[in-house]
């Protein structure tokens, strides 16, 4: 696992400076402690931090391919090198290392844009090529490596692993993208291909863009793969669940390659638990298991952990966290380097930092409650997807829309449709619907809380619209698949990804991800809506495969996940930051809020009148991001 860095003279060929890129790359040492290097040609050059994997002597970065006509730097693993190494070689291709690196390489040489369709792995790289004078940029499949670049007003193309990357260019444009901030306060994060700066981008997953000398004006980066959306197979058969136990132990087994000591983490949820028990039964060795706690039982999950590691005498790893562990709330601005409000980065820091004192390679369980519908977000979805299916769309809205303005909430319902549903999304269809249900603050909340002279920035942008650009391309689906797929498109990129991927690097910790494998996601995804949310039960198909390989509690206890006590901490210990934070003259001086109706949601809270610990979360983040801003300065 790497970072990389370029800097690309799309309208000039002068030779980059050193200093510029240099600091750029030193900015993410985390990333590759082990190695770094830089390649330089008259228009580009390319840097690179190592953190040592596989061919650990043998591959240093950037690599210059055999005929030197290329040169990449690469971040991430490709899992079928070793067969495409064969492949290649029988094409004429020569190789000087042992590592996937070169593999890359020879593959843009043979198959050139579309050698990213022969690529198994995680991956964010980019290829120079000086006969055909392009470069190169690509991300894997569900987006697990990342990759942000910019275009400078000096006409250069610059791009890294990490947003910090770009900042520490002179030129870096810093500018706030007003859309940006609408859309994180409504997903707790910045939806993929922006980001909360004006004119510097994510590459998407699953896409490539190619630049050339001479082009004045960015090219649009090219789709090359997108999440199955045609079949639809049940998995209550006995035969189909087997399949789905050998696709998934052989998305594992290719994830087990490295020079390294490797392991996992193990929650004690179906996920970590799953992965773990492949693992146990392709390797001969004990698996190093990782786990975390909280010194309160509410928090800890701990116990069933342990039953998995007993189950499978795993060479189990485990600490217990102070549930008033916010230590790293100073530290979380420089981790994400942009607003990101997802409080379990904490715990997931924790579990990175714990799990690279005894492995440098970890798997987790991470896509598959997206992969198999396991969020209890779709239950409720479902539910109210029913309730809407009693009215055509025509009659719901004036009705219930005018309902909602009378009673916003449905305090007679039932208690599971009480949590975010209103007479609102009730009166919405069902992409609409589904983005009321899974904001952080809805519609009517951040017209509150917004200011008048935002709102006329925004010009009347709404966050919908994220998911109306996706949503467009599945409107055939059913509810729960159109769902899942909007969450694989953003959450799971944009917050699940990302946490990880942050926090594991800050400790130079690799994590691989055998559930987003993309053959087992084509395989999975067109598996049958009733198989994975079966009279209630999430991710049910998966869990009747798992049956005689994790114990029953395991499997159908209701799920925990990495939480924090943040309604106690902004009523406690945390009270008074909180305050000082969010009515700084930072904030309150941004021109984004309104003063009154963010002072209500503090008093609100700590009155204990309501429980607000979410929103009020997403505000200190945005806060720390501010105040990490102004403190900041331009490098000269």
């Amino acid at each position: 696992m790497c970072g990389i860095a370029g800097i690309y003279q799309l309208t000039h060929q002068a030779t980059p400076e050193h200093s510029i890129l240099s600091r750029m790359n030193d900015s993410q040492w985390h990333r590759g402690p082990d190695a770094g290097d830089y390649f330089y040609q008259p228009g580009i050059g390319l840097a690179h931090r190592r953190l040592s994997i596989i061919d650990i002597a043998g591959s240093p970065q950037p690599m210059q391919s055999a005929n030197k006509q290329a040169c990449i730097v690469f971040n991430g693993e490709i899992y079928n090198f070793a067969e495409l190494r064969t492949e290649l070689s029988a094409l004429g291709h020569q190789f000087n290392s042992h590592g996937d690196t070169e593999t890359i390489l020879n593959a843009w040489l043979e198959w050139g844009t579309d050698c990213v369709r022969h690529l198994r792995g995680m991956f964010a790289f980019a290829i120079w090529d000086q006969a055909q004078q392009c470069l190169f940029l690509a991300r894997d499949r569900l987006g697990i490596k990342p990759m942000f670049y910019s275009l400078l007003p000096n006409g250069e193309f610059i791009f890294g692993s990490e947003l910090k990357v770009l900042r520490n260019h002179p030129l870096f444009d810093r500018a706030l993208r007003d859309s940006t901030v609408e859309d994180y306060f409504t997903f707790g994060y910045v939806p993929e291909p922006y980001t909360i700066y004006q004119n510097s981008f994510k590459l998407s997953p699953g896409h490539t863009l190619l630049l050339r000398h001479g082009e004045n004006n960015l090219p649009q980066p090219l789709q090359y793969w997108d999440v199955p959306t045609q079949w639809a197979k049940d998995l209550s058969s006995d035969a189909l669940q087997q399949e789905l136990i050998g696709r998934l132990r052989e998305a594992v087994k290719i994830r087990l390659v490295a020079e390294v000591p490797l392991g996992a983490f193990l929650s004690g949820g179906v996920d970590s638990s799953a992965v773990v028990a492949m693992m146990a039964g392709l390797q001969s060795d004990p698996v190093n298991t990782c786990s975390i706690g909280f010194d309160n039982p509410k928090y800890n999950e701990t116990e069933f952990a342990r039953q998995v590691a007993a189950r499978y005498h795993t060479a189990h790893h485990e600490s217990i966290v102070s549930e008033h562990d916010f230590d790293l709330l100073d530290k979380l601005a420089d981790l994400y380097d942009e607003p990101y409000a997802d409080s379990s980065a904490i715990p997931t820091y924790r579990v990175c930092e714990m799990a690279r004192r005894n492995v440098t390679v970890a798997l987790s369980g991470d896509g598959a409650d997206e992969l198999f519908a396991g969020y209890r977000r779709y239950k409720l979805h479902m539910h109210e997807q029913r309730l809407r299916n009693w009215l055509p769309l025509a009659l719901r809205k004036p009705l219930f829309g005018l309902l909602g303005k009378c009673y916003p909430k449905l305090d007679w319902a039932p208690k599971f449709l009480r949590a975010k549903t209103t007479f609102q999304s009730l009166a919405l269809d069902t992409v609409a619907g589904y983005h009321n249900s899974i904001a952080i603050l809805r519609d009517d909340q951040r017209e509150k809380l917004f200011s008048a002279e935002f709102k006329q920035r925004l010009n009347g942008y709404n966050s919908i619209a994220v998911f109306r650009r996706h949503g467009a391309k599945v409107a055939h689906l059913d509810p729960l698949k159109i769902a899942q797929y909007l969450d694989m498109k953003t959450y799971l990129v944009g917050d699940i990804l990302t946490k990880v991927d942050r926090a594991s690097m800050a400790h130079s910790l690799e994590v691989r991800v055998p559930f987003l494998d993309h053959k087992f996601v084509e395989w999975a995804f067109t598996a049958e809506s009733e198989a994975n949310l079966h009279r209630g039960t999430g991710k049910y198909g998966l869990k009747k495969a798992l049956e005689p390989h994790l114990p029953q509690d395991v499997l159908y206890r209701q799920k925990m996940g990495f939480a924090v006590p943040l309604a106690e901490w902004f009523r406690g210990p945390l009270r008074q930051r909180l305050q000082e934070k969010l009515t700084s003259d930072l904030m309150l001086g941004s021109g984004f809020f309104n003063e009154f109706e963010l002072r209500k949601l503090l008093t609100e809270h700590q009155s204990g009148m309501k429980d607000n610990s979410t929103a009020l979360w997403t505000l200190l983040m945005f806060a720390a991001f501010l105040e990490k801003e102004c403190q900041s300065t331009i490098p000269g």
